[in-house]
């Protein structure tokens, strides 16, 4: 396993749903010590690496969000069982018998999600989609007495997936919070690549707080830092499944980075669009256009903000986004490591 699918995995696995993203941000900030770098964590939970550039260098953003998709424990049963709210857009169909980790910063606690099983459902029941309302969480007690010494109202939690890389060569990459620890790792590759190379710019690198659920720390970040354009790294949704139509096809995975047009929350720059697509071509990088309208990210948040911020989207192409486990392709997340470090030296 190369140094870069390490730095993916050990994200992956990390604790981080939306509003407890504590555990993710002390990892990457292990890893950018020892760099050139000023580091700052916001009142929000934002953490910026600064890499200073000369006097009066245009400003540059690079942002990728930590948190992840998650739960939070909203009830607890007489029997112990949990009710629970979803942190983030997640498919009820993909919940049941899901295993999950309960906490906060300081504690872990193991779960399984549970419902009615169907042999115990009658034939409308099966007919219909699972609600979040009829699914509990199962810690393995038996009383709300018994249930209270491990968790509290309040407490979030995440699915339990291993990392798993797979295919020909271990090509692919399987596990939790790919959305958006893979842009998380491409920063803190990039910021690498980059930190020695006396760029014409100043450069800051956010990994953000609280995306997806829209309340997001990527505004705070933008309002202070005040950038002249941004980069915001992503995953996107891909539907390249067999029985989706090629119209509604959002990218290709293994064809590179993913650059989007527009998206429910953003028109991208197109002068800016265009630059990166030349570098890209110059530099013989793949990268790939989305042809999907769809989604949305922190460039929302960041284009609106201040006087008004250039802003490109850069994802990697990511299969079943939001569900226990998600696909990516390591020869995609090499590309957009490399194009944001050529587009950063070639400025």
């Amino acid at each position: 396993m190369t140094s870069g699918v390490k730095l993916i995995e050990k994200l992956s696995l990390a604790f981080g749903p939306t509003g407890c993203e504590g555990e993710v941000e002390g990892l990457i900030r292990a890893e950018l010590a020892g760099l050139p770098v000023e580091l700052m964590t916001d009142r929000m939970g934002n953490l910026t690496a600064h890499l200073k550039g000369p006097a009066g260098a245009p400003r540059v953003l690079l942002s990728a969000h930590m948190d992840e998709v998650g739960f939070m424990v909203t009830e607890i049963e007489s029997n112990g069982f949990l009710r629970f709210a979803t942190l983030g857009g997640i498919d009820p169909r993909v919940m049941v018998g899901r295993a999950v980790t309960l906490g906060d910063e300081k504690k872990r606690v193991a779960g399984v999600i549970s419902a009615k099983g169907i042999h115990f459902q009658s034939a409308e029941e099966r007919s219909k989609m699972p609600q979040l309302k009829d699914m509990y969480i199962d810690i393995g007690v038996s009383s709300r007495e018994e249930a209270e010494q491990y968790v509290s109202l309040g407490d979030f939690g995440t699915f339990d997936t291993p990392f798993l890389p797979f295919g020909k060569e271990k090509a692919f990459l399987s596990g939790k919070a790919l959305d958006d620890r893979v842009g998380c790792a491409v920063l803190i590759e990039v910021l690498r690549a980059v930190a020695d190379k006396h760029l014409p710019l100043d450069v800051w690198f956010a990994f953000t707080v609280r995306e997806e659920i829209g309340i997001s720390g990527a505004t705070v970040v933008a309002n202070r830092v005040s950038p002249d354009m941004a980069f915001v790294i992503e995953t996107t949704a891909m539907a390249d499944l067999p029985d989706v139509p090629a119209a509604r096809r959002v990218a290709d995975i293994g064809k590179g980075g993913v650059l989007s047009l527009l998206d429910n929350g953003t028109i991208y720059d197109r002068a800016l669009i265009d630059r990166v697509l030349k570098v890209a071509g110059e530099k013989n990088i793949p990268v790939q256009v989305k042809r999907y309208v769809s989604g949305g990210n922190d460039a929302k948040h960041i284009h609106q903000s201040g006087v008004g911020v250039r802003c490109v989207a850069l994802s990697a192409p990511t299969r079943y986004l939001h569900a226990p486990v998600s696909v990516a392709k390591y020869s995609d997340i090499e590309a957009m490591i490399a194009l944001l470090a050529a587009m950063l030296e070639n400025a």
